[in-house]
């Protein structure tokens, strides 16, 4: 046989069906953003292993689906299996009446193996099902990185002469939602969701307690000099920025936002305006599941799709908009550094806020104090880490405390904070009414005109539209309208949707607890009738943990939101400077008195 002879049987055998199939991968390989690039050879001849019935039948012996189904009575579950060829397992779906979906899993067909198995708020709720870093990233969900950030917390704040003082107790209840992440992470939300209640509870009565009261508690003796407070710091507002930068990840809450920012710098309102899937002609690869999420939109980009995103007030894509002008987009959901840019800075903002409200209400003290509780909490880095827009709202808030005494500046910074996230208009009673309720008419218009701009200008974002009115209405279908109907496994409230045996439906309880929510925002413009900051930052505190708690969807990127002005109550026990006392008019003394106790 000559050499061109035994070359072409090489070849030959190079490209039959058993060389290729050598070739080729056993499994899928996916590139780093999760997209396939190599699938396994499968023989258009090859049949499964596994019966239908017989993969079913796998996936419901599996103790986690066993031991949900056993809440659902067996008349009425109705069953499903499909084969993937191109991954060679079987899609199981398990329903039953009322609840719908309740069982979902995978079951590999050469091992018969269950590779996947989703009960609950899991099958419909991918945030449910405890991926590792899908918030944040996993470094800061790393246990020695959060626990880190505890211990800093806790040991630069606590008063370590007195190991079971009230301040001692409120920051335990504040790092005490490390625990409920815990089982988050984990995956379950049915013990994680109800731990969340007791250090909330424990923190609106305390708020409430000294709202009502004006006083805090016995002063605490400084155990750290104020250098070495400013210090740590800088060091960990440093460090806050390189965790953004090199181990964080953008969630679609972040990345709604500079969508919305490229939205309005085109002249369009970023509501009803936002990228969806829906008949769109595809320009990207599927997923696991077989959804595609880059389409072409009606403005002719390729765009990642974030349909719900359209769902924050406008000031929540206007922030966007520096970070989007000096970085761009190019409709990719990737490293999004616009929106890295935009965590940073609202981030130091409230660093640089904190600093500035304990400097006018305790002194340099009361100033380190603050800044160094934002930057030690690791609640306030997962919401940096993840990326989203909760670090805004707090900014504002802290900047409208910081200039307390001025009433335009006030009502601004309430209507940028509330046309943010909603739950800030609750506030909007007991910010008018501060210092006296009952006195300087002139005062309150001048914070209500300045409310009604704020308002304005960022609502301007609906006269990009032709029809004005008919963007109003779509604003309102899009946020509020359908925050109100929406479903969600992140509270105790809506596991009634499940039909399950042993959850209660708790509707009732929550519409209750709302209207007495509604009730306690509109009583505090009232009473107390004459109120200090301390009081104003307590009873603040006291209304966003009270709006997350009747919260159909509650989320820990909310915690950030009463934060600041939980640790206020937690840390501001010393005085007014009294130099500052002797310039400050009459008129304003209620605006800085923090009553020492003792």
């Amino acid at each position: 046989m000559s050499w061109r002879a035994v070359a072409v049987v090489a070849g030959a055998l190079a490209l039959s069906p058993a060389a290729a199939a050598a070739a080729q991968p056993e499994r899928p390989v996916y590139d780093e953003r999760g997209r396939i690039v190599e699938i396994p050879f499968v023989p258009a001849f090859e049949k499964p292993r596994l019966t239908k019935q017989r993969a079913t039948r796998i996936l419901l012996a599996e103790r986690k689906v066993a031991d949900w189904l056993e809440r659902y009575p067996v008349k009425g579950r109705i069953t499903d299996a499909t084969y993937d060829r191109t991954y060679r397992d079987w899609t199981v779906k398990v329903w039953w009446g009322q609840a719908g979906q309740i069982a979902l899993g995978r079951v590999a067909d050469e091992s018969a193996l269950v590779t996947e198995a989703w009960t609950g708020p899991q099958v419909a709720w991918k945030m449910a099902r405890g991926y590792d870093g899908a918030f944040g990233g996993k470094k800061i969900n790393s246990p020695y990185v959060w626990l880190a950030f505890c211990a800093a917390f806790l040991l630069g704040l606590a008063d370590l002469r007195r190991p079971l003082s009230l301040r001692n107790l409120d920051l335990l209840a504040l790092l005490s939602f490390s625990v409920s992440l815990w089982f988050f992470n984990r995956g379950d939300v049915f013990t994680a969701i109800p731990l969340v209640y007791p250090p909330l509870l424990y923190l609106i009565g305390r708020a409430a307690w000294v709202g009502v009261r004006g006083t805090r508690g016995r002063a605490v003796v400084p155990v750290w000099p104020i250098w070495l407070l400013a210090a740590a710091t800088v060091f960990l507002a440093g460090f806050r920025v390189g965790l953004n930068v090199r181990a964080s990840n953008v969630i679609d809450v972040g990345y709604s936002g500079v969508i919305g920012a490229h939205r309005i710098s085109h002249g369009e309102s970023p509501y009803g305006n936002f990228p969806t899937q829906g008949d769109l002609k595809p320009c990207g690869e599927a997923d696991r599941d077989g959804e595609t999420r880059k389409r072409i939109q009606t403005n002719g980009r390729c765009e990642s799709s974030n349909d719900r995103g359209d769902t924050y007030g406008p000031v929540a894509y206007l922030s966007y908009l520096p970070g989007y002008w000096i970085l761009g987009w190019d409709g990719d959901w990737d490293s999004l550094p616009a929106v890295h840019l935009t965590s940073i800075l609202f981030d130091l903002l409230c660093i640089a806020g904190l600093a500035l409200v304990g400097r006018r209400f305790g002194g340099n003290r009361l100033a380190a104090t603050l800044a160094f509780a934002w930057a030690a909490y690791p609640f306030t880095q997962y919401a940096s880490s993840s990326n989203t827009n909760d670090a805004i709202l707090p900014a504002f808030l802290i900047f409208g405390f910081w200039l307390v005494t001025s009433p335009p500046g006030r009502g601004a910074f309430a209507a940028l904070a509330g046309w943010t996230k909603f739950a800030a208009l609750l506030l909007v009673p007991l910010w008018l009414s501060y210092p006296d309720s009952l006195r300087s008419p002139r005062r309150k218009l001048a914070f209500a005109a300045a409310f009604c701009l704020a308002t304005l200008v960022s609502f301007s974002v609906l006269f990009l539209e032709p029809n004005p009115i008919h963007a109003a209405r779509v604003f309102w279908d899009r946020t509020i309208g359908w925050q109100l109907g929406r479903d969600s496994p992140f509270s105790l409230w809506d596991w009634g949707q499940y039909h399950a045996r042993g959850i209660p439906d708790l509707h009732v309880v929550q519409r209750v607890l709302q209207g007495l929510l509604v009730a306690a925002a509109a009583t505090v413009g009232f009473f107390p009738r004459r109120k200090n900051p301390l009081q104003l930052a307590a009873l603040t505190a006291a209304l966003l943990m009270g709006f997350q708690l009747v919260l159909t969807h509650w989320f820990y990127l909310y915690i950030p939101w009463f934060f600041p002005f939980a640790a206020f109550v937690a840390l501001a026990s010393v005085p007014a400077p009294r130099r500052a006392e002797a310039v400050v008019p009459a008129r304003e003394r209620a605006s800085r008195e923090l009553v020492a106790a003792g």
